[in-house]
């Protein structure tokens, strides 16, 4: 296969999947890494992909935000995973915040029926989720529901979070890197995001090894922010390290 040949497929599964990386690449096509970094370098030049840390996302996607069925049939088996593991951090007796998003749903849906906490969320698929658990104080987040995430944003929603203390926070990311933190595309859902974090003791980021290097509009905080990334094996040990340098403890599930 001619380079030109493999950019355009290269290209073809940007657009299709959201994202490449150089590693799965090569070994589909079978050539060095370094001649698919040459590619996406030639891509990116052209005008047609991002160069991101590990890959590259196609250009007109580093600011689209899938909606929330979508999101939910992506990386479904990771995200089972994570929302597993994640419920370990569960604060027994105590108050928890969970943000709007796939896996954070995933994770309260896993919530056992049992569980006695206090819940605080401006998502209402995960209040939906949670309203008939009769040992869950439910506390939903009041203000604009944007129709993509089903979220609560604004002004309402960033005074409730000023106004209230919890022992853990469940935050979700589109995108997250050591040199970019945590991103997502719109800046409403950002502040959202940025208040909570600001209203736990603990902040546990629930997001698959897909969102790593991905980078988004509106940056929403740090990595060194976050007390605990809970992702999946596809993120690589050496990004694992370097993450957990920057002082985030890992866990891989």
């Amino acid at each position: 296969m001619y380079a030109p040949e493999r950019q355009q497929e290269i290209l073809r599964l940007a657009r299709d999947g959201g994202r490449v990386d150089v590693v799965s690449l090569a070994e589909q096509f079978q050539v060095t890494a370094e001649t698919i970094r040459r590619d996406l370098k030639a891509l990116d030049r052209a005008g047609v992909v991002r160069r991101v840390h590990g890959g590259a996302i196609p250009v007109g996607r580093l600011d689209f935000e899938p909606d929330l069925a979508e999101r939910e049939t992506t990386a479904a088996g990771e995200k089972d995973r994570i929302a597993g593991a994640a419920l370990a951090e569960i604060p027994n007796g105590g108050t928890m915040i969970v943000d709007a998003g796939s896996t954070a749903a995933l994770f309260a849906a896993a919530l056992p029926v049992e569980s006695s906490l206090t819940v605080v969320t401006h998502s209402l698929p995960i209040a939906a989720r949670l309203a008939d658990h009769p040992g869950i104080q439910l506390h939903l987040v009041g203000g604009r529901v944007r129709h993509r995430t089903r979220a609560a944003v604004d002004a309402w929603a960033l005074r409730a979070y000023g106004e209230i203390r919890a022992d853990v926070l469940f935050v979700a990311a589109n995108g997250f890197s050591t040199g970019h933190g945590l991103t997502t595309p719109d800046l409403a859902e950002a502040a959202v995001k940025r208040a909570a974090m600001a209203a736990a003791r603990r902040v546990v980021l629930l997001a698959d090894s897909s969102k790593h290097g991905q980078e988004h509009f509106a940056r929403f905080g740090g990595l060194n922010d976050v007390d605990l990334l809970i992702t999946d094996s596809g993120l690589s040990p050496e990004d694992a390290l370097a993450i957990e340098r920057g002082g985030t403890e890992v866990v891989r599930a």
